[in-house]
């Protein structure tokens, strides 16, 4: 017999074992279906991969030809991820991994028994813990279900998630979850996760193409991505690679020649932040606008194809990079304290005006500097808000109301004080030029500022603001400052507000996203363009009418001298920026220049944002989708007389200088000009002289900077800096 102790022993032990026993499979079962129920969705369900829209190339005979859409990237929160399957990952790649990882991997059971000895020796060895052992399936436990503490309780979860996933799933899958898992570095705020975003990131190439040298440097990053980051070490990179390319050639995976070969291969990567990281701001909109819209009809969106246009991105971002040069040159050229480079920043946006789908846009100068998108930073839009103004006048032919307004309709440029809510406000001209009596198309052409205030009180600024509400520009409060910008507006949202102008009184939203897939393939949500009447399609008209006169001979006649010659219309802008909008009857593009912290530029739109404008749309005008850009079209309604300028009446025998108007019928004028030129003592015929007895000087035509500003005595709103 045993004695009695003994006996108790054994109950304990057992007892112990068999609680530890149930206690491992509790957490087992537990943690299973925690397990399961991530694999059942998908490991990596968060993701949502961004693809373009289709790009179009020349094709035979000159035709136009589509091409697929092609994937941005692929997002989950901070971590960027181009998932990829186990028949897209090479042999070499493999082979590198489980060389430097692994090397049992497709023979054990998820435990390297033989390996997690050796590392356990070594470690008691040195006195120190340096050495891991843990698999690719431990690894594949760690990173998806485990937070990465080193407690008991960790690795015990470890080892039981470890033995599921190998009952589970084969190899390959648990080979393909890592390969989408480990993270390899950092591309700017973003991390790398996975070797398909990896071979993108550091080789502009898909994960397929990688060759020898490439898939042991991928591998050897895995240790410690930090330490071997092959731009700031590449020394420390490429003596990882050469480890890993030894482990290859020992596990048999390479010859000795393609073992001499790849050794002697140098550390080649692209670029760091190369400029394709520009396209982030763009990824940043479409996340913006998916904020709160990931599921529909209760599944979750997988895959975006999105509005971007490949081609005209990279023109946008060619356009911004030589434009933002120019106005550092001018900046430094300035008296004053230097302008450190790259602080002037830009934003640019491109869209089709019929549809509102953004084809290209920027954000800044840096994606990797600063990710604040200016694309949706408000900032006082200054004299491109003027067409609202004045196309709010038009409508007076549509909606009736006081006086109806046309474009011959004359105006007074000369120094004005506006009283409004018992406070004064007193408008200025750049350099306080004014022209005197001018037609409402010339006021708009050379951006007068009395004139437009003047249009604006007219009209009643109620009726303005109305109008800028419904061209989505909200907050526009009825003042006379309004008439000149001075109420904050993103460069997206004056985007949506021009697609009336070029969309025949159609407004559209601005967006980014074309297509919502679920991860089956069914589609969830397809962009259908929310139309919205603005204006009768005849005051479009008239509006577009004047602005092709603003690149023709007003304050953006720059872009037609440096060689833009297709049918075009715009605006110029100066507030404390720089701005121009301006379309055709295929693309619209509006351009912001300034500074973050609100300072004055001091540079008029027409030299900063015009020249990045005009260097855009030159680019566009090469793309098979952008080239054949049309005339402007009147719709029916729309009837021309010859004026005469100085008085907005028909043109009379004796006027100097009568040119064609556009009206809508009915209101074009219905008398002769009924001004003679009086005759000097030396026969010639002196100026006219306005109805109201201004006289027109003898000035040269207002500038590019005559859209520029400044208001004294007290300034009703805003309180802000100076409308400029």
């Amino acid at each position: 017999m045993y004695p009695a102790w003994l006996r108790w022993v054994v109950i304990a032990v057992l007892v112990v074992f068999g609680a530890g026993i149930a206690f491992a499979t509790y957490f087992y079962v537990k943690l299973g279906r925690r397990v399961d129920a991530r694999l059942a969705a998908g490991p990596f369900s968060g993701t949502v991969s961004i693809l373009s829209g289709p790009r179009y190339a020349w094709g035979p005979d000159e035709t136009v030809v589509e091409r697929p859409p092609e994937l941005i990237t692929s997002m989950d929160g901070d971590k960027e991820r181009r998932l990829v399957h186990y028949r897209d990952i090479p042999a070499n790649l493999v082979h590198a991994v489980i060389s430097a990882e692994d090397k049992h991997f497709f023979y054990h059971d998820g435990f390297d028994l033989l390996r997690m000895a050796k590392a356990a020796w070594v470690d008691v060895r040195e006195g120190r813990k340096e050495q891991g052992a843990s698999t690719l399936s431990m690894q594949l436990a760690r990173g998806l279900w485990l937070d990465p503490d080193k407690s008991w309780k960790r690795k015990t979860k470890e080892l039981l998630i470890t033995l599921h996933l190998e009952e589970k799933l084969s190899k390959q899958q648990i080979f393909e979850d890592y390969a989408n898992l480990v993270y390899l570095g950092r591309r700017g705020p973003f991390s790398i996760q996975g070797f398909g975003e990896a071979a993108h990131a550091y080789f502009g190439k898909d994960i397929s193409q990688v060759d020898n040298s490439e898939a042991a440097l991928l591998a050897g990053l895995v240790q410690r991505p930090s330490y071997f980051n092959p731009y700031r070490y590449p020394d420390r990179a490429r003596e990882r690679r050469n480890v890993v390319l030894a482990l290859m050639r020992d596990n048999h995976y390479l010859t000795a020649a393609q073992y001499a070969a790849a050794l002697a291969e140098p550390v080649h990567v692209i670029e760091a932040q190369a400029g394709s990281m520009q396209d982030q701001y763009f990824v940043d909109f479409v996340n913006h606008e998916l904020e709160g819209s990931l599921e529909y009809a209760g599944k979750q969106t997988r895959t975006v194809e999105t509005t971007l246009d490949p081609d005209l991105q990279k023109a946008a971002e060619e356009a911004v990079r030589t434009g933002m040069a120019k106005v550092d040159a001018i900046l430094r050229k300035r008296k004053g304290a230097p302008i450190p480079p790259g602080q002037p920043q830009v934003a640019l946006v491109a869209l089709d005006p019929h549809t509102g789908e953004i084809k290209a846009l920027v954000g800044g100068r840096n994606y990797a500097a600063s990710q604040l998108n200016r694309a949706l930073a408000e900032r006082q839009p200054g004299s491109v808000f003027k067409p609202v103004v004045y196309a709010a006048a038009l409508a007076t032919a549509v909606n009736g109301g006081n006086q109806v307004f046309t474009p011959a309709t004359i105006l007074q440029d000369a120094p004005t004080t506006f009283s409004f809510n018992g406070q004064s406000y007193q408008p200025k001209n750049f350099e306080d030029e004014f022209m005197g009596a001018v037609t409402l198309r010339s006021a708009l052409v050379h951006s007068l500022n009395v004139a437009s205030v003047s249009l604006a009180q007219q009209v009643g600024y109620k009726k303005v603001a109305s109008l800028a509400a419904q061209l989505g520009l909200d907050g526009v409060e009825p003042t006379p400052a309004m008439a000149l910008g001075s109420y904050d507006a993103t460069p997206v949202e004056i985007a949506g507000a021009y697609t009336a102008f070029a969309n025949h009184g159609v407004r559209v939203s601005p967006t980014a996203i074309a297509v919502a897939r679920a991860a089956d393939g069914a589609v969830l949500y397809r962009h259908e363009p929310d139309g919205v009447p603005v204006l009768d399609p005849r005051v479009a008209y008239l509006m577009v009418n004047i602005m092709q006169d603003v690149l023709r001979n007003g304050t953006g006649a720059a872009a037609r001298a440096t060689g833009f010659t297709l049918p075009a219309a715009g605006k110029t802008g100066t507030s404390r920026d720089g701005w121009f909008a301006g379309f055709t009857t295929r693309l619209e593009c509006i351009v912001w220049v300034g500074f973050d912290d609100g300072r004055n530029l001091n540079l008029e739109g027409a030299r900063s944002a015009l020249p990045i404008w005009t260097e855009f749309m030159k680019g566009a005008a090469h793309l098979p989708n952008y080239a054949g850009a049309a005339a402007f079209t009147a719709p029916s309604g729309i009837v021309s007389a010859k004026i005469c300028p100085e008085c907005g009446q028909l043109a009379g025998a004796d006027c100097p200088d009568p040119h064609e108007e556009v009206f809508i019928s009915g209101t074009q004028p219905g008398a002769a000009c009924a001004l003679k030129p009086p005759v000097d003592a030396d026969g010639d015929k002196d100026q006219y002289r306005s109805a109201t007895g201004l006289r027109v000087t003898n000035q040269a035509p207002a500038t590019a900077n005559q859209d520029a500003t400044s208001s004294s005595t007290a300034n009703p709103v805003p309180p802000a800096g100076p409308n400029r």
